[in-house]
């Protein structure tokens, strides 16, 4: 019986304090089956006790008590019957508690368990279709992801890491990622991975990597580690982003900025280097007329004709070499003429006889025709050097290096051309050496502006890609031909003039230059060197002469004598000749002025501070430049009335 209570207890207590007495009709009815049961093994032992304790003389009386206990028990008997059946017809009702270890839960809680389910099932399908859909951007992401274990062994493999590095997942499984690097990175992945099993939480850094084929690809890697709830690293993820294209664009920053630079260096240079050549071609003036001067008074001395007509070379190759600084670092300066590209041959290699290296031998093949192109002569020089000194640069043990100068006959199919040309008869020069040479893949790229082959610091990738501006600028084009370790060779195409250059009529040499006939000639000149020789020339050649170191000293001998001619420096201190000019103009307007200078006209006309149509004489001029210059200058000024 105490068992029977012990067991309805159990069941009521848990189901009253859930508030199921009343929906949990299956506990409640169990409940009563164990307390019936109780209740009725408390009847029957209440009756066998009555009857031990009773005698046998009251045999009779009991019989007759125990009909009396009889009933209750009986019926309580039926209600626990009762009781059972519906106890049954519940499980059946239900289909609860039939199957082997079945647990029976009410309707009404089944419902809140169903819904717990769907809910459940629910989340369920929710963070199923999250990862579906993280797996799905893992996949198509152009990032690389790489799982790797601590050790480095590739564990998983997206689609971003396969149209990165263009292997395939079945071919990276299981591998090292020392595969994707070259000897000189091994290392430093190494030192990672070691990195991120003692404790550091992730790197970031920028390298290169090798992909299937060979070719390198810049990347940025995140490299972070996998921990289990303990701490452990149990893994390593990799995320490698191709930065190519920035770095790429980096570097062309880089270059443009390091352009620009070089721009203002070359500005710098380029007044630098007028400044010097004003002053050096003042004291080249000086050399040589003074050397004229006395080649003119040793008429009688042979030896000493000679040892000055050597000294009066050597000056002109001065004066040639001043030019070139001047033609090299005037900008945008651009005199088109014709020119003669025998002599611009002539001329560069005598510049490089003297700078190419004695383990150069330098060859040059000129045209058997004159070959005439409309090209500034100063780009022309410096196409042949920029050409000659790549030439030389890829020859470090020595070889051959030519320039050649013909004609070629073009049909406009030929491969290769930058930019094509069409068909037609161009002037060539071509620029071979025996050096080094160049693969396919740098051929196709050495044009580009700031593509260079050589190391940081010794070249600005600048050279070859102002070759190809000229070249195009004047209507021509390039054709590049080289083997690796056999050499290589230039051609360069312009169009050819086929008409006779116009030579300007000029007055025989061998006759002497107009007299001055006592005209007065006013100088303004600020070396007083050169002052002495320009009146000793003009003294000779029948002027008069007024001399004047600077603007102002000019002004006040213009104001105390007549002047026919103004004969001024361009640049001077205090004042300059233009405008030591315009002063003197305001007296008298048709006063003809000749300007020399030591910088170029077109430099000067570039700088505004001379006009392209005036009468203008470059220092170092001869006493017969000048003579001449100034009697044309005189002829074709407005002549002043008799005095």
């Amino acid at each position: 019986m105490a068992a029977y209570g012990a067991i309805t207890v159990a069941i009521v207590v848990p189901v009253a304090r859930a508030g199921q007495l009343r929906t949990n009709k299956l506990a409640t009815a169990t409940a009563l089956i164990f307390f019936s049961c109780a209740v009725g093994h408390g009847l029957h032992a209440v009756m066998a006790y009555r009857t031990i304790l009773e005698n046998a003389a009251l045999q009779q009386m009991h019989q007759m008590s125990s009909l009396t206990w009889m009933w209750p028990s009986a019926v309580w008997d039926l209600f626990t019957a009762t009781v059972g059946v519906y106890y049954w017809s519940l499980r059946r009702g239900y289909g609860v508690l039939l199957g082997k270890g079945a647990i029976y839960v009410d309707p009404w809680g089944q419902h809140r368990l169903d819904e717990a389910d769907a809910r459940e099932q629910a989340a369920r399908d929710v963070a199923e279709a999250q990862r579906a859909t993280l797996a799905t951007v893992v996949e198509r992401i152009d990032d690389a992801i790489v799982g790797m274990t601590p050790e480095g062994v590739i564990t998983a493999w997206n689609g971003g890491a396969e149209r990165l590095f263009g292997y395939t997942a079945a071919e990276v499984l299981g591998q090292s990622p020392t595969m994707l690097t070259d000897y000189t990175n091994t290392g430093q992945q190494t030192d990672v991975l070691a990195r991120i099993r003692h404790g550091e939480p992730g790197l970031q850094y920028e390298t290169q990597r090798l992909r299937k084929d060979g070719t390198p690809v810049d990347v940025s890697v995140s490299i972070t580690s996998i921990k289990d709830p303990a701490g452990t690293v149990i893994g390593v993820s990799a995320v490698a982003r191709d930065i190519t294209a920035a770095t790429e664009a980096a570097e062309q920053q880089r270059a443009i900025i390091e352009r620009t630079h070089q721009a203002q260096r070359m500005e710098s240079l380029g007044k630098l280097a007028g400044g010097v050549a004003h002053d050096f071609n003042n004291i080249l003036a000086i050399i040589a007329n003074y050397t004229d001067f006395a080649i003119e008074e040793t008429a009688d001395k042979p030896d000493v004709q000679a040892d000055l007509t050597h000294v009066r070379s050597a000056v002109q190759r001065a004066t040639n070499l001043t030019r070139q600084l001047l033609t090299f670092t005037r900008g945008d300066t651009v005199q088109l003429q014709d020119v003669d590209l025998n002599a611009s041959l002539a001329e560069v290699q005598a510049m490089l006889q003297r700078t190419i290296g004695e383990h150069i031998d330098l060859m040059t093949v000129p045209s058997r025709h004159p070959l005439t192109v409309h090209a500034d002569p100063g780009q022309i020089q410096q196409i042949l050097l920029n050409l000659a000194i790549n030439a030389r640069d890829a020859m470090p043990e020595g070889g051959a290096l030519v320039l050649e100068a013909n004609a070629a006959n073009l049909d406009g199919e030929e491969l290769n051309m930058q930019p094509p040309l069409p068909a037609g008869t161009y002037a060539r020069l071509l620029v071979s050496d025996t050096g080094q040479g160049m693969p396919p893949d740098v051929v196709t790229r050495v044009l580009e502006p700031f593509y260079t082959t050589k190391a940081r610091g010794q070249g600005t990738g600048l050279g070859l890609a102002t070759v190809y501006g000229i070249v195009t600028e004047a209507g021509g084009s390039i054709n590049i031909y080289s083997e690796v370790r056999v050499g290589t060779t230039f051609r360069i195409y312009l169009p050819l003039v086929t008409a006779a250059p116009e030579v300007p009529a000029a007055s025989p040499t061998t006759t002497a230059p107009p007299p001055g006939d006592g005209l007065t000639v006013l100088v303004a000149e600020d070396e007083p060197a050169l002052v002495r020789v320009i009146a000793r020339i003009l003294t000779n050649g029948g002027y008069h002469v007024l001399t004047a170191g600077n603007g102002p000293q000019a002004l006040a001998l213009a104001q105390q004598h007549h002047c026919d001619l103004l004969l001024t420096d361009v640049i001077m201190p205090e004042m300059s000749g233009p405008r030591l000019a315009e002063l003197l103009h305001t007296r008298n307007p048709d006063l003809p002025v000749l300007y020399m200078s030591g910088y170029s006209n077109g430099l000067l006309g570039t700088t505004h501070i001379l006009d392209e149509d005036i009468a203008f004489i470059e220092k170092p001029f001869t006493a017969d430049d000048l003579l001449r210059k100034l009697a044309t200058t005189w002829n074709h000024s407005p002549q002043p009335a008799p005095r």
